[in-house]
């Protein structure tokens, strides 16, 4: 396992539930999800466009762009529900289910994803480990909840 890749993964995580916080922060003192997501995607793309030059990016090669499935555009459009979900429903439910329920959906997605190879993954079949870690996720989810 690549250590730097385990690293970045943590720190996406942490700032996955930080960033709830955050959001939900400029959606209340704003009093609208719509331009508080429109401010998350701005200064998300700020961000992007700062340090694309220090991470050697260059434009895609001619004609790559023809050959990307229509889902892969896709990408875009379900971090924006992401984002205005996280700012109408994270602080009714709270951080902790909020963080729960989307992260239990997620490792089940990405279960079926692997087994599958769905959306350009590699096939990871899903074996009695990852079936029982998936499970267990749930069992956290429902031990949150009522606790």
């Amino acid at each position: 396992m690549q250590w730097m890749a385990v690293l970045f993964a943590v720190a996406a995580g942490v700032l996955n539930t930080v960033q709830s916080g955050s959001n939900v922060t400029l959606h209340k003192i704003l009093g609208q999800p719509v331009w508080a997501a429109v401010i998350v995607y701005v200064v998300g793309l700020l961000a992007i466009a700062v340090a694309a030059p220090f991470m050697g990016v260059r434009l895609p090669a001619p004609g790559a762009v023809s050959h990307v499935p229509w889902w892969a555009w896709l990408g875009g459009a379900f971090g924006a529900f992401y984002i205005f979900t996280m700012l109408t429903m994270a602080d009714k439910l709270g951080a902790a289910i909020f963080q729960a329920l989307t992260v239990t959906a997620a490792i089940a997605t990405s279960l079926a994803m692997d087994h599958y190879g769905w959306m350009g993954f590699e096939v990871h079949k899903a074996g009695i480990g990852r079936l029982a870690g998936g499970a267990c996720m749930i069992v956290g989810l429902f031990l949150i909840a009522k606790f």
